[in-house]
Order: C-alpha cells, then structure tokens, then sequence
C-alpha cells in the first residue's frame, strides 16, 4: 500500500490545493508514482474524465501535476450548492440529486465505505497518495462524522501538514487556534505547519515562528512565499474573479453570475497576449466590453432571474443592439435562447422566457449529461467568422435539452465517441455552445481575440502558446517554489513514520 501525506488548513483558501499539487509534482520529478485524493469536495468548478464521470477540478489539477490521468478515485464525493442550503451530491462521478445540508450530514456516514475503497484502490496503485483536507479539522460543530479531514486521517492512518495563510492576516493565532482545537489524539497527527503566501523579510518572521514552535510543540515545515501561478483554481475565492480589466487592448467581459461555475473556460483566452479578461456582475462594467461572455451556472434559472433583476440583461441587450458580440457556455447558451423549462424539478422547478437572441428552447431533465468531446465549429456568421472551421475539445456537463427552433444555425458538430451531435447555435453576433473548454484547443483562443482586435482596429501581439505545454511550465514552477521553501527531507521522514 501507498504511504501517503495529508495537507489539511486552518480554513478554506489556505493555499491547500496548490501546495497538494506542488507535493505531488515533487515526488513525481523525484521518481515516485503519486496520486491525489480528496474525500469530498464542494465546489462548482468541476472536471469529466475520459469516461463521463465528474470530480473536483482540484484533483484533475492535481493528477495532471503528477503526471497521471483524472481519475473520479480522486474524489469519490463532490458537493456542488444549488443554493445556500442544499447541494447536488455526487458519488463516484454520478449525480444522486439534490439534498439539504442537514439531510446530507445526517446520511454523511453511510458514505465511509465509498471513501474507504477509493482510497484503497488508489493506494494500491500508487507510490504515494497527497491527501487534501476541506475547510478547517477544527469546525468543531461538524467533527462528528467527519470523513474529509481528521476523520479520514484517521482512517488511512495520515500524517498531516497543517497551512494557514499569512496573506489574510492572523495565521499564528490561525494554526495555533486550529492545534488546541483538536483532541489529543488529533493533535499527535499533525507532525508540521506550513505558513503560506507570505511577503516580506523572512528574518522578521522567524522569532514568532519559534513562538509557535514552543507553543505547539510542532515543527514549522517551512514558509511558502506568496507567487503568482497561472493554474486553474475551482471555488468562489478564487482572486481571478474580482480582477478588473486593464487597459488592454481588447476587453472580455465574463458575467460574475451568483452561481457561476467553471471559470477556467476563460483562462487560455486571458492568456493571449493583449487581450483583458475580467468579471462584471453590474451593466455599468459592461459599457467597454469587445465581448460579453455568460458563463456556465449551477442554476440557470435562479441566475437568469438575477441576470433580469440587476439589469444586466437590459445592458446586454443594448450592447448587442450595438452591435457587441455576446458568447454563451452551457447554462449562459442556454439563457441566450428563448425559454427555459425545468418541468422535472431537476433546479428547483418553473419556467422562464429567455433573454431572445438564439432560436433555441430548453428543457432541464433529471438526467445528466456528462461526457469529453471534440468538435469542428462549422461557418461562422458575423464578428466571430475567424472561428470557422476551427477544432475543438472539452467537455459537457448540463442537465438541459435544448431545441433548435426552424431557421436555427448549429455552431458546432462535437464528437463523442463513435457518435455525432449538433451542439450549440449562432445568430446576428450572438454564439452558443455546451462544450466547457470550447476556447483550450490550440489557435482557438488566438482567433477569437484576433477577431475581436481586428473590430478595434488593432493588432495583438505573438500567438498564445500550447496549452499543455504552458500548464507544465507552471507545474515545474510551483514545485520550484514549494521545493525551496519546504524541508523536504523532513516531509520524506514524516512519509515513513519518521518524523
């Protein structure tokens, strides 16, 4: 069996993920075969592996830093809010409907044997297993039960690093808070602490590092410098979302939507040269947008009601009057069109009128799709023609139909597996589609901006670079930064009961 390590935090946004994943390109470039594992996980942002099965994007992040496949293992439960009381709980890649935070905690443990063979089949696969907590082991109203932090340390027999952020302020008071909330036996597992995303002289820092050394009686790993690393995030704290735009020379406005999930559909295009990606959630943000993007939601309806009550809609409609191009994924294709339906309840019931701009109806069902594709976007119209022609690949996820009315114009043919399907649809400088990554595949990114420079007049400067290529460029980078920040010779102790 693996041995394996655990990163828990003194809360959410510790740094948890990113330090997971700098573990586990590590112990990849020092030979090891290692795999990440994260009991459950809540967030929107999530990933579909290569058969169909959904996880937290923080884990498919995390294998690709190990060099491995996404592997629904990694997460066996992930927690996606509809609301702020109930979430679409998901169990080894498969929807099992909505449930209320209270009905949830209630049935938590009947879900340990799923925890339990995920993470043993994972371990006897793999050299090494980075393990990463949620939230805080010292949320002291939700410890019983707990299967996601000390609970599962517990039960895989897990050392634990323990990180808080310095960045936020209060991060002596934060670990040493978190160690004395903890039982006895809690506290014997965490064997170092980690202070994260720190600025400054280092030599200012180390007399309260011994405070807490002394204070704890735990060994302070190391002290990880704030960095800026272009890899893709998966909750709403991410710092990306309340970035506001330069004076770049084009602009894409993404719509902040209350429920907005998978962001990262737009980090290749806000990493080609010139171009400006930010978030607006109100119309006066609008007003310089060379593109105006709504993004996939959780909740379709909900949002597209808060997208009428803001006025954001009424903004949108008037730039598109304009002339301004508006692109829509998923849930933001399926606003775009002329209804949306949810007659099986599957978001919570009723129907809307869309906002009008693509001849398309929307049905929501119970079933979900879930599926990797590729595609081949067929003749485009209007401002986006430089996408004409052009490959794809990402992946769907969506519990909705949509319908194509008479006159209707595809924008895409995807591929899934041995089988074809028309996806998405274009009018008078409006575009849809259901593929989340729609803009990863090489040149599609650099089109798109290159289309919408030309509108302005303006000429961007060299092409984005490969995707892939650049992800593995910021893994090593990561890792560079954690490598040297970090006693790694005391973690390999800590990894055979050493230390």
């Amino acid at each position: 069996m693996a041995r394996c390590i655990m990163v828990q935090g003194t809360c959410s946004n510790a740094g948890k993920s990113l330090l997971c994943a700098a573990l586990c390109r590590i112990f990849r470039q020092d030979g090891y075969t290692v795999a990440p594992f994260k009991a459950q996980n809540m967030a929107l942002n999530s990933f579909i592996t290569a058969d169909g099965l959904e996880m937290g994007r923080a884990q498919a992040v995390q294998a690709e830093a190990a060099g491995i496949a996404p592997d629904v293992r990694m997460n066996p439960i992930l927690l996606k809010p509809t609301s702020d009381t109930g979430s679409q709980v998901i169990v080894n890649g498969v929807s099992q409907g909505e449930r209320t935070a209270r009905a949830y905690w209630g049935s938590k443990r009947s879900l340990l044997p799923v925890v339990r063979q995920a993470y043993d089949s994972l371990a006897a696969a793999y050299d090494i297993i980075v393990i990463e907590g949620a939230g805080s082991p010292a949320e002291i109203n939700l410890k019983q039960d707990d299967i996601v932090n000390m609970g599962l340390a517990a039960l895989v027999d897990a050392p634990v690093l323990l990180v808080g952020d310095i960045d936020r302020g209060g991060v002596f008071a934060a670990l040493y808070g978190t160690v004395k909330l903890l039982e006895q036996d809690e506290q014997a597992r965490i064997r170092g602490l980690i202070v994260n995303k720190f600025r400054g002289d280092i030599e200012i820092l180390r007399p309260g590092l011994a405070q807490l050394t002394a204070l704890t009686g735990k060994p302070v790993v190391g002290v990880v410098p704030y960095g800026r690393f272009d890899i893709d995030e998966e909750d709403s704290l991410s710092a990306r979302l309340d970035e506001r735009c330069a004076d770049a020379p084009v602009k894409v406005a993404v719509v902040r939507l209350p429920r907005l999930s998978n962001f990262t559909d737009f980090s290749a295009l806000s990493r080609v040269d010139g171009v400006g990606v930010y978030y607006a959630d109100q119309p006066e943000q609008l007003a310089d947008a060379d593109l105006v993007v709504l993004p996939g939601t959780k909740s379709t309806l909900a949002d597209l009601k808060w997208l009428r009550e803001s006025g954001m809609e009424a903004r949108i409609l008037q730039l598109h009057a304009a002339g301004t191009p508006v692109f829509g994924i998923c849930g933001g294709y399926q606003m775009l069109g002329q209804t949306v339906a949810d007659p099986e309840n599957a978001e919570g019931g009723g129907a809307m009128r869309g906002m009008g701009l693509l001849p398309v109806d929307t049905v929501f069902r119970a079933r979900k799709t879930t599926a990797q594709a590729t595609g081949r976007i067929g003749t485009v119209h209007g401002a986006l023609a430089a996408l004409s022609d052009v490959e794809t690949a990402g992946y769907e996820i969506h519990m909705g139909e949509t319908a194509y009315r008479a006159g209707a114009l595809p924008l895409q043919t995807l591929r899934r597996g041995q089988s074809e399907i028309l996806d998405g649809c274009q009018a008078e400088n409006v575009y849809g589609t259901y593929l989340h990554g729609v803009f990863d595949a090489p040149g599609v990114a650099a089109r798109l901006a290159g289309a919408l420079a030309a509108r302005q007049g303006v000429t961007l400067g060299a092409a984005a670079q490969d995707e892939a290529a650049y992800r593995q460029t910021q893994y090593d980078k990561l890792a560079d930064t954690v490598r040297n920040a970090l006693d790694i010779k005391l973690i390999y102790r800590i990894l055979e009961g050493n230390a």
